[in-house]
């Protein structure tokens, strides 16, 4: 075979592993895959075949990681990749800025605010100026720097009245 055709063939089983291991949905956040999350940091194909999934979690101690590893080797052994290989990989650490606008998107959708973009020390002083996913109005207060999950807040819409979860900024 040649290097030609030996380098496409692993370009076509590195995309059929990332799009299997993509479609792996967040525990917590069922409305979001692990790619809209930007926890699927990378996918390597050897020569051999052998696959592996590289993930960052979206901080230490994150309860669904093992939960995500989990099924990202079921989905990769569902695609075809015999013992397939998930590795962890702490740094850089994870930003809400590799979120994806679709992700984003999606999360407003559901009835959650995205994380703002770049918020720096904006949301370390609480002056986040965070919209309602219902009604689009920025006069909102955080109630609770806890939300349903450590990774959100919660909040209250002070036009439309109802609380929401704001997936904080990291």
């Amino acid at each position: 075979m040649s290097a030609a055709i030996e380098k496409l063939d692993a370009a076509r089983l590195r995309e059929r592993a990332w799009t299997a291991a993509a479609a792996v949905v967040d525990p917590e956040l069922p409305v979001l895959t692990i790619e809209d999350l930007g926890v699927l940091r990378e996918v390597r194909v050897s020569g051999e075949g052998k696959v592996e999934a590289l993930i960052t979690p979206t901080y230490l101690g994150c309860p669904a990681m093992n939960m995500i590893t989990l099924e990202v080797e079921l989905a990769l052994e569902r695609a075809g990749f015999a013992k397939p290989k998930v590795t962890t990989v702490m740094s850089p650490a994870w930003s809400t800025d590799w979120m994806s606008e679709s992700g984003k998107e999606k999360l407003r959708e559901f009835g959650i605010a995205p994380p703002l973009a770049k918020a720096g020390r904006r949301a370390l002083f609480g002056e986040e100026n965070v919209a309602c996913p219902s009604c689009k109005s920025t006069n909102t207060e955080r109630i609770s720097e806890f939300g349903s999950t450590s990774c959100k807040a919660l909040w209250r819409c002070k036009t439309c009245s109802e609380p929401f979860d704001y997936f904080k900024c990291i």
